[in-house]
């Protein structure tokens, strides 16, 4: 019954790869918030530098999230009969 979650292997190393990074990205942002700012407010093909730093943060902050809650051991409840 619950024995394959108990044997499943909780993925410790890409919590803690994706943590990383999403705290890399984020002192990225931070330090460097004029830069990007001026790169962001040039126009053109610019533009659309403020949609992909939204998808590059979406993506690795939501991989290590989910990667975090699994090593706590918190999954999403899977409904059965297709519902």
């Amino acid at each position: 019954m619950g024995s394959s979650t108990a044997n499943k292997k909780k993925p410790y190393i890409k919590a803690l790869l994706f943590g990383v990074v999403s705290v890399a990205i984020y002192a990225v942002l931070l330090t460097r918030q004029e830069d990007i700012n001026a790169n962001f407010a040039r126009g053109g093909a610019y533009a659309l530098l403020p949609i992909a730093t939204a998808f590059l943060f979406s993506i690795v902050h939501g991989n290590f999230t989910g990667l975090f809650w699994s090593v706590m051991g918190i999954e999403a409840s899977k409904k059965k009969g297709g519902h």
